[in-house]
Formats: structure tokens, C-alpha cells, sequence
């Protein structure tokens, strides 16, 4: 068994993919018998000729393999199919490494992963340190959502914030590892035997909220997850989405952000669960919109958000009375 399968999925970010590759092969922490699997999700472009001329071109052949699906099945989807083909090629590792295709790996991140997980036989899930190049830390570390944190978390104001702060969702990341309820899905580290105890990712997540059920699950069967700060990872946070990229006016948000989301309380909580925290995220957003309203300030969220959210929030529910 060798020690690390990296697994990195690619829609249309076969340059972001190359630039991801690079930076792990020129970590000099990377195990010596880590191998990476490349999934592409039926892109349609030219990111299949991009990566496989760059594992060719440099050399990566022994250590890179790449994978074309014919269809884009979401992250959970690429993933799982992605374990399983590098299972077959080289075997079960100890350890999974799910990376997004828009990060860059600063030197020794992997082995600080890797390392913690051998020497804390309790985590089952360890996540990296994200921020932007300019070393600015990203939430990266947080707790399960509740009512009161979706109220905090779509309010937005600091009274608010340090009133319910047992209770907010991203939780302060200081120098040394903490215990996390999830972590990031942009660098996660994964115990063999976790994926052995509760499976793989859900498929019925296409995009969001599918490393959040991941770790629920595997919370729910005793392993622990961790943050690891000196493994620092950075993040070009959204753009392999477009949904969240740093710096571009956003569009609405998608649908699949909506299923995900309803999947994901629809699955872990009660009606009465469910019922509370959308109530809740209608009252933050209320909040919200009242603030940027009196402060006569542009509403920075996505165009028709509470308007979709409504719209989706109805159709969860006439599907669950069938």
C-alpha cells in the first residue's frame, strides 16, 4: 500500500489543473510514492490536451495519471470515479488527497497533512490552511450549520457576530492545529479507512455542501477532523465555479447551489430543523438588506438571491409531499 493518491478534478480549468500539477511535484514534502490522478468532467474544450502535453511534456508520466469522463457529474461524482481508477491502477493508499484545480501548493503543505494524519490515529479528515497569494488567510475551518449561524453568517453585523459566536459557522484559525466540525473541500485529506467506514462522497450533491456531509458522516462514525495551518494551500477562491471569484461582479446563483444546500438539511435534519434554519437565513438576509439599505450601499450578493432561494425553498418542499 503506498502512502498518498492525490485526486484533482478539472471542468475547463486545464491551465489552473497545470499550474495545481506543477506545484505539487515541486513540493519537496510530496511522499516519494504519492501518486495523482487527474479527472476531467467532460469539458469540451482543450483542457484533456493541456494537462496530458504538460504530464508528457515534463516528465510526470510515472507518477500522473488522467482520466476522461464523458460527462460533467459534479465534484462528488469526479471524485469517486477518479479513487476508483487510481485504485485500480495503483492500489488502495493510506491516505486520499482531494485538491481543487484552482490551488497552488506552497512547499512542505503536503507533508504537513500527511505527517499530522500518521501521528493522530483519531483524525479521519485533515484540511489545509487556505489563503490568497498574498498569504491573506481564507475561512477554511468550520462548524456544522445551525439556525443561529445561518442567522449570523447571512446578517453580517459584528454585534450580532459576537453574540452568537459559540455559534457561528468558520470557526478563527490560529498557528497550531485545531479541531474542526468540516473542513474546506479545496485541499482535504482523507484516512482510508474513513472512505472504507462511510463510502464516498454522495453523488446527489452535484456541487457545495458535498465535503459537508462528508465530514457530518464521518463525524457521526467517531473520526475527527482537523485543521493544519502550516500546511497552506493557496486558493483562487471560485474560480473552478465562478460562483464565489474574488474580485468579478457575480451573476445569480445557481441552481445546483440551492439542491445542495436543501439536500444537505433535507438529509441530516428534522422538518422542524429544516423549517428553523431556513427561517433563519430569511431573517439574516433581512437584516442584511435593511443595513445596506439605511447605509445606502450596493447589495453585494448575487442578483435574485432571497428570490431564488424562496423559489427553490418551495419546490423542496412540494417535492417532499409527493
Amino acid at each position: 500500500m503506498h502512502d498518498l493518491t492525490i485526486v484533482v478534478v478539472n471542468y475547463r480549468t486545464g491551465a489552473l489543473t497545470v499550474n495545481c500539477l506543477a506545484s505539487v511535484m515541486a513540493d519537496p514534502s510530496l511522499p516519494s510514492d504519492a501518486r495523482i490522478m487527474v479527472v476531467d468532467g467532460g469539458s469540451g474544450d482543450k483542457s484533456s490536451e493541456l494537462i496530458t502535453s504538460a504530464i508528457s511534456g515534463n516528465g510526470w508520466g510515472e507518477r500522473i495519471a488522467f482520466l476522461e469522463l464523458p460527462e460533467n457529474g459534479g465534484f462528488a461524482f469526479g471524485n469517486n470515479r477518479a479513487i476508483e481508477a487510481a485504485n485500480d491502477l495503483w492500489g488502495r493508499a493510506k491516505a486520499v488527497l482531494l485538491l481543487n484545480p484552482d490551488t497552488v501548493v506552497r512547499p512542505g503543505a503536503i507533508g504537513a497533512l500527511t505527517n499530522f494524519l500518521d501521528e493522530h490515529p483519531e483524525a479521519g479528515i485533515v484540511g489545509s490552511s487556505l489563503e490568497d497569494f498574498d498569504g491573506t488567510k481564507q475561512a477554511c475551518s468550520f462548524r456544522f450549520p445551525t439556525a443561529l449561524g445561518e442567522l449570523e453568517g447571512e446578517a453580517r453585523f459584528g454585534p450580532l457576530t459576537r453574540l452568537l459566536g459559540p455559534w457561528c459557522v468558520v470557526l478563527p484559525l490560529g498557528t497550531e492545529p485545531s479541531r474542526a466540525q468540516w473542513i474546506s473541500g479545496a485541499s482535504m485529506l482523507v484516512r482510508q479507512e474513513v472512505f472504507q467506514d462511510i463510502g464516498g462522497l454522495d453523488e446527489e450533491y452535484f456541487l457545495y455542501y458535498e465535503e459537508l456531509d462528508f465530514c457530518r458522516r464521518a463525524s457521526s462514525r467517531g473520526w475527527q477532523c482537523w485543521t493544519v495551518p502550516a500546511s497552506r494551500i493557496v486558493h483562487l477562491c471560485g474560480q473552478a465555479t465562478g460562483v464565489s471569484a474574488r474580485g468579478a461582479r457575480l451573476g445569480r446563483r445557481p441552481a445546483y447551489w440551492f439542491n445542495s444546500r436543501n439536500r444537505y438539511f433535507q438529509k441530516h435534519h428534522s422538518p422542524w430543523g429544516r423549517a428553523a434554519v431556513d427561517l433563519a437565513w430569511m431573517a439574516g438576509q433581512a437584516i442584511w438588506l435593511l443595513r445596506q439599505r439605511l447605509a445606502q450601499k450596493p447589495n453585494q450578493d448575487p442578483p435574485f438571491l432571497v428570490r431564488d432561494f424562496l423559489a427553490h425553498r418551495t419546490r423542496r418542499q412540494a417535492n417532499e409531499s409527493i
